[in-house]
């Protein structure tokens, strides 16, 4: 594992994370104990109040950061968006569950990457992948698998009349070179396809785009947004390695999840949020009951309150 150092790398980093995140736990007790001994001394001090107030936000935030505990949730994420069945209303849907969860990742500095996206037939898109990279982009975006329904007034219909439309979300970490997946060459189909883009002068004319499939579980996995069928065809087996981990920690933890109430068999139909926005504004999660009535900043990106919902329950 050490010959290559990206692992090593990674290795490094991890570490480094870990030893930062135990000395801002470390100057958080230290601070507590500072302003207890000052509070005793003068409890109606304005700049002690103001101080315990910024430690407590602090403390909250260090909370926050230990629902993190899965063996995946501090890496980056895959995050791949399909329009349902329902033409150009879920393929717009589609689009805009799109910019929601790209405007989340800017609000967390992450950084986000398309992997492969299908433009719809008259607007929106048809599915879209992307690469999200920063510390527990996983972690906050796993629970956000299942389907997301959308109730509107319709702007691709002259009678404007109520439309609801559906878009399935699935999530899959970016795991590090450093974790060993076992992938059989002979396990797999390789296809190359002409990679599709907006035309003019960026139309790949090569058979440049890879569609792996892994045959004994039948996953898929496509590239066609990096610059040669080598690279695309590196990037795809890296979304395989991650697909399969994921794959893995599913069967690890079946039994465990079977018991939870909340966990539920994610099917076409079985929404895990609604987002009103006709006859009424709400936003509601159908599994935690958290719900916000500001459904523009919902779709702006404002999704960490259902995020952190879902972790204190599973």
């Amino acid at each position: 594992m050490w010959d290559n150092p990206d692992n090593a790398r990674a290795v490094l980093q991890k570490k480094s994370a870990l030893e930062k995140q135990l000395s801002e736990l470390r100057e958080l007790e230290s601070e507590y104990e500072n302003l207890r001994d000052l509070y005793a001394m003068a409890p109606n001090d304005a700049d002690v109040i103001s101080a315990i107030e910024k430690l407590a936000d602090t403390a909250h935030h260090a909370k926050l950061i230990t629902l993190f505990s899965g063996p995946a949730d501090n890496d980056g994420a895959f995050l791949f968006i399909q329009a349902g069945a329902g033409g150009t209303e879920a393929q717009d849907w589609a689009q805009m569950l799109s910019r929601m969860y790209t405007r989340w990742a800017e609000r967390h500095g992450f950084t986000i990457e398309t992997i492969e996206e299908h433009i719809g037939d008259t607007a929106g898109i048809k599915n879209i992948t992307y690469r999200i990279t920063g510390l527990r982009a996983y972690g906050w975006l796993k629970n956000e698998v299942g389907v997301h329904r959308l109730v509107r007034i319709s702007p691709f219909n002259a009678n404007g009349k109520r439309q609801t439309s559906f878009a399935s979300v699935d999530v899959w970490p970016d795991i590090d070179d450093t974790i060993e997946i076992e992938i059989n060459e002979k396990d797999l189909r390789i296809d190359t396809y002409r990679s599709s883009g907006a035309g003019g002068q960026h139309v790949n004319k090569t058979d440049s785009a890879v569609r792996i499939t892994h045959i004994p579980t039948g996953v898929v996995v496509t590239c066609q947004n990096e610059r040669s069928q080598f690279q695309n065809k590196d990037m795809a087996m890296k979304m395989l390695r991650s697909r399969l981990y994921e794959l893995e920690l599913k069967k690890r933890q079946a039994a465990e999840d079977a018991a939870k109430a909340n966990q539920k068999k994610i099917e076409w139909g079985s929404q895990i949020r609604n987002y009103v926005l006709y006859p009424y504004q709400l936003v509601k999660d159908v599994r935690t009951g958290v719900e916000k009535t500001d459904s523009a900043a919902v779709l702006d990106g404002d999704l960490d309150d259902f995020m952190l919902a879902m972790l204190q329950i599973s």
